[in-house]
């Protein structure tokens, strides 16, 4: 699997290829974790974001396809004694409805054959009066071209399966049945944009 052969390097990206962003998304998505919060992260990689929400919220269980990522990341939240990590496919959480105050799934959704069903599945497990946070990388071409990060990505094994703008990306929520979509830009090299909403009842 493409994500377990790229575990050991991935922080070079996070920490210096792509540290603006990243340094900014962080404190993004730190500002919406609240210290009663039980949350779940999806897609957690090797822990960029559950560094941050662990030092927030009462509890975070943290998942990811990948278990070499996961090995990654329980390694860098060592500190914290409130995180749980467990392998855990974001199509098919096995995690009981209206579960969670806040659910995170970072920098994934572009990459999923199926990012509505992934969607339904994280308002499934999200608590009614919850939130949803989720950030995903941006395409800086607004005329729709693919580039150079995907292509790069898509090179070495990260198939992109679409590509935001910041314009497209709350429509995609929009149209699937958000009727409150906030979008906060974390620009640099890589633009990173966080989608806020509550869950979808109904």
């Amino acid at each position: 699997m493409f994500w377990d052969q790229v575990a050991g390097v991935y922080d070079i990206f996070v920490n210096v290829i792509n540290r603006k962003t990243h340094c900014e998304l962080k404190r993004i998505v730190s500002d919406l974790i609240e210290p009663d919060d039980d949350v779940l992260e999806c897609a957690c990689g090797t822990g960029l974001l559950s560094v941050v929400i662990a030092q927030k919220c009462r509890k975070l269980t943290a998942t990811d396809f990948s278990k070499k990522m996961l090995k990654k990341a329980a390694k860098n939240c060592a500190e914290f004694d409130n995180v749980s990590f467990s392998a855990a496919d974001i199509t098919a959480l096995p995690f009981m409805d209206d579960s969670f105050d806040k659910v995170v799934a970072g920098n994934v959704i572009h990459l999923l054959d199926d990012p509505l069903n992934a969607l339904a599945e994280l308002n499934r497990v999200c608590k009614n009066d919850g939130t949803l946070i989720i950030p995903t990388y941006m395409n800086n071409d607004t005329k729709g071209r693919t580039s150079r990060f995907a292509q790069a990505a898509g090179k070495a094994g990260a198939d992109f399966k679409r590509q935001f703008t910041i314009q497209s990306y709350r429509q995609f929520f929009l149209d699937a049945g958000y009727s409150d979509v906030n979008v906060t830009l974390a620009d640099g090299r890589i633009p990173c944009a966080v989608a806020v909403m509550k869950k979808v009842i109904g």
